[in-house]
Order: structure tokens, then sequence, then C-alpha cells
């Protein structure tokens, strides 16, 4: 904490370059960041878009504040973040230039506010996905996270949003922080989407910018499952096509696992999914896989797997 502590000190000296932030708020407290490079964040949570970034020591007003992820670095640790109005977002308090974990004389933020419209709740995927939610304390926990990396893959119409969380939901019972049972690979299925063999940790590590080779657990932390399950939606694949296209065995095919009886349980549940999200019958669901889709794709690129389900002839789904 020395390192706060003194960057308060010489912040009240007027040592410290300033950078104030305008706009002040009514009933708003004056505080100074330390450090640079410092994200303001549109959520309290790591996965949360990154707003504006504060190139060094920062004044900023604050009118309330909110318990989310856990920053630590050497000076310290929080759970708390500021909201700053004039940024449009929030700010660990670890960067903050006060020798506490929380701000002293700061409210805070307003209960447990609606979340963003389109935004999927507990009480959605337990209505759509009844005793599949096992566990509802760590779905809710990991909603923030989940519906951020939603909204940053453009999974935001009733059959992508369907097709996704039919996938996770048998991936993972949609707990972000889930191991396969049984499953002692050190590159073993993790995590939302359970990303599985160093063919997907290393590339999904190299877009997150984490080592998942040599910190595999990385994989079902809160910071970085929803955001691999997005990877691998958009990145290692491009699914939400297929979800458009309501081709839900092509999903199914994407995810890598050989076809069988479980396309069918999964085709039930992208159903069931969208009747709820559109509240209407869902229409005609294509379950069926390509010739060359049939197999285990997982290890397949995405230029590989593309060129395969658009060959071939479709197969039993």
């Amino acid at each position: 904490m020395l390192l706060r502590r003194l960057t308060t000190l010489f912040a009240g000296l007027g040592i410290v370059a300033a950078g104030l932030v305008a706009a002040t708020p009514a009933q708003a407290t004056g505080f100074r960041t330390f450090g640079s490079g410092v994200n303001v964040r549109a959520d309290a949570y790591l996965s949360s878009a990154v707003v504006t970034t504060l190139p060094g020591p920062t004044n900023i007003e604050v009118d309330c504040q909110k318990h989310g992820d856990r920053v630590t670095i050497d000076e310290g640790t929080s759970e708390w973040w500021a909201h700053v109005p004039a940024l449009g977002g929030y700010v660990t308090v670890v960067y903050v230039a006060i020798p506490e974990d929380k701000l002293p004389g700061v409210p805070e933020c307003g209960g447990n506010p609606n979340p963003p419209a389109g935004d999927i709740t507990l009480a959605d995927v337990q209505a759509m996905f009844g005793s599949r939610i096992a566990n509802p304390s760590i779905v809710q926990q990991g909603l923030p996270s989940l519906n951020q990396a939603m909204r940053d893959a453009q999974i935001n119409t009733p059959y992508r949003k369907a097709a996704f969380l039919a996938t996770l939901v048998h991936e993972s019972r949609l707990e972000y922080n889930i191991r396969e049972i049984g499953d002692t690979r050190p590159y073993g299925g993790r995590g939302y989407i359970q990303l599985t063999g160093d063919f997907n940790y290393r590339p999904a590590g190299q877009w997150l910018g984490v080592d998942l080779i040599a910190n595999p657990e990385l994989a079902r932390d809160i910071r970085y499952s929803a955001q691999i399950a997005r990877w691998y939606w958009t990145v290692a694949r491009n699914i939400n096509p297929y979800a458009d296209q309501l081709k839900m065995g092509r999903v199914n095919a994407a995810i890598g696992y050989p076809a069988g009886a479980e396309d069918q349980r999964r085709c039930d549940t992208f159903r069931t999914a969208i009747a709820y999200l559109t509240g209407q019958p869902a229409p005609a669901v294509n379950c069926s896989r390509t010739a060359k889709t049939m197999g285990d794709t997982s290890k397949l690129t995405r230029a590989q797997f593309e060129a395969a389900v658009n060959e071939g002839t479709p197969g039993l789904g």
C-alpha cells in the first residue's frame, strides 16, 4: 500500500501531473488515480468493454462504487470499482490513490439495477433449461461476463442467443468454472464452452493476451471463461450465420464432437430456447450435418472447417 499512500500525498501536494476530469456530477467525491494505462470499463468486471484508458495519474469525480471483479497489483487488492460519470464507466479502486480498498464516504451504486435491455437473466435460463441449471448461484455470478461476451460477439438475436445458450448449457450447464468430470488431461475441457486441446488453448490465450498453455486453469476463471466462448464462436469458428439459418446441425459440428444422439438433444434445446425468446413455436430447424463434418472436427482450422461444412451431402442428424 506504500505507493498508494505516497501517490495520495504527492497528489495532495500537486507534485503529480494534473489531468482533471470535466463535468463534475452533483454529490460526487474527488479522488486521484495513479499509474499509467488504467482502463475505464463499461461495468465492474474485467471482461467488460474498455471505454477509455487513462494515460497517467488523473483526477476523477466518483458518484458511487460497485462490488465487482477482484484486481490485485503490487500495491494491494480490491473488489470495488469507482463509477466515474464523466468517463461513462468504472475504474478499479486498486488504482485510486487511497490507503483503503474501498472508497471512504462514497455510497454503493443503487442496489441491483435492472440488466441492460436484451441481457439474459437467471430467470430466463431457468425458464429455458429447467433442471440443467444445477447451480443457480454460479450461473448468476457468471451472467454479467457472459452477457458482455454475447454483446461483443453480436449474439443479439433470438436465434443466435438460442444457439449459443443451448450449446453452453449442454457443454457446461452455464457454469463458467466447470471442469469436465474425470478429464485429467492438462488441456481437458474447461469453462463455458469446455475448451479442449493445446491446439485451442494456445490460440485462445494469444487472443486473450494470457498464457493458457502455462496456466490452463485460467480457462475456467470468471475473467476469461466467457471471452473464450466468444473467441471460439466468432474467431476459431464463425457460428452466428449457422444460427441465423437455423442450421443447428452445423452449430453442433462446429463445436467439434462427432455426430450422434447428442445432436438431437441439442437441437431440441435450441427449439425450446427459440420458443421462449420469441414467444412462439420454433420454426423448422435443420439438425443435419454435411458428410465431411460427421466426425470429430475439433482439430480443424476455421478455413478447413468451413470447407468441410460447405462440401459433401447432408448426413443424418
